[in-house]
């Protein structure tokens, strides 16, 4: 293992759980209030902040999600690429699960439920939206916050930075065809350039400054990139806030008319949590994968990476969209379900082991 592999996982491994990310629901939820009554009272000051764009990109929540990103992908050590070897069925399962299953997956539910048994409670103009939200949600699988359920689950942390980097890098040349095929195959037409920009503005661009970044945090030493890792956290959680807010005074008046819309949309993302999560976990005990590459598989497996799934609604859709609103679903459901996954798999052990 490298030393800078070694300082990548030791700094995700060791970095506890901050207040802002273990009530993270929390602080959604006041985000939530927060941006329905500053829309209602001040809906001049949010109308100027959404005309502020360019090649239609809103240029405050751009600069937001560089802020929410960047220091997620600083952790990124991509020098781990070369240790996916060690765990070649871990790292196939999850590979599997998150490229080939959880995105079609979720098309299929986002048409079974959306379109289907919840059409008749849902605005009828925004179906194709939210199916384009859930899509988003689940093309990109989570970076940042896998260390934190990995480290939990007494998962290996050099697995976990080996998968991390790797599904980091599919994602850069995935994320924009597969969303494309999956919207095309729902029948929503998104354009091709704005995708494209999108990809570019939201991963290839932040995970170069990232990497830069990254290797001048790493010339002064372990000590002093672990207090960076630690002291640029809370930025991350901060700008994720700051955009919601911003898109809950857009979507206030749609949500206080329908209030049962967030509910709806959270069903068929906490089934997607569970069955690719269940997935995972399975495939890895057959296959005779240990227990510490198992729990990480099946977290990244059915984590998103919602930071991402909210940039790209807003530039494809906009803010007052069904697709932004069903990525922040994604968000507000995240911590939770992730623990109780995490508890799942810990509580498991004796089973799985038991081969």
């Amino acid at each position: 293992m490298s030393a800078q592999c070694e300082i990548t996982a030791r700094a995700g491994s060791a970095a506890p759980m901050s207040v802002f990310e273990r009530y993270l629901s929390v602080w959604v939820v006041l985000c939530i209030i927060a941006g329905i009554v500053l829309g209602q009272f001040a809906p001049g000051v949010f109308q100027a902040i959404g005309r502020m764009e360019l090649a239609r990109v809103n240029l405050p929540v751009g600069l937001l999600i560089w802020v929410m990103i960047i220091p997620m992908l600083v952790k990124v050590d991509f020098s781990a690429l070369h240790e996916v070897r060690r765990h070649g069925r871990g790292i196939g399962v999850t590979l599997f699960v998150n490229w080939l299953v959880k995105p079609f997956s979720m098309a299929f539910l986002g048409w079974l439920f959306i379109r289907n048994l919840f059409a008749p409670l849902l605005p009828a103009d925004q179906l194709d939206s939210y199916v384009a939200g859930l899509i988003l949600l689940a093309a990109a699988p989570c970076t940042a916050m896998v260390f934190v359920w990995s480290r939990l689950s007494d998962g290996d942390p050099l697995f976990t930075l080996s998968q991390v980097a790797l599904n980091d890098t599919i994602m850069v040349f995935a994320f924009a065809p597969l969303v494309a095929f999956l919207l095309g195959l729902s029948a929503i037409s998104v354009p091709w350039a704005t995708l494209v920009t999108s990809v570019a503005l939201y991963i290839v661009i932040p995970v170069i400054l990232a990497q830069w970044w990254r290797r001048a945090l790493l010339a002064r030493g372990p000590a002093a990139f672990e207090r960076a890792m630690q002291r640029i956290g809370p930025w991350s959680i901060a700008a994720l806030l700051l955009t919601l807010v911003l898109l809950f005074a857009f979507q206030g008046a749609a949500i206080l008319r329908q209030p049962l819309v967030i509910a709806l949309l959270a069903v068929p993302i906490l089934i997607q949590v569970f069955f690719n999560s269940a997935l995972a976990y399975w495939l890895n005990r057959v296959l005779g994968e240990q227990h510490s590459v198992a729990c990480p598989s099946a977290l990244i497996g059915a984590s998103n990476f919602f930071e991402l799934a909210v940039a790209a609604a807003i530039s494809l859709f906009g803010f007052e969209s069904g697709a932004a609103l069903a990525t922040v679903v994604g968000v507000l459901i995240e911590v939770p379900v992730m623990l109780l996954v995490v508890r799942i798999v810990n509580s498991s052990k004796g089973w799985y082991e038991a081969r």
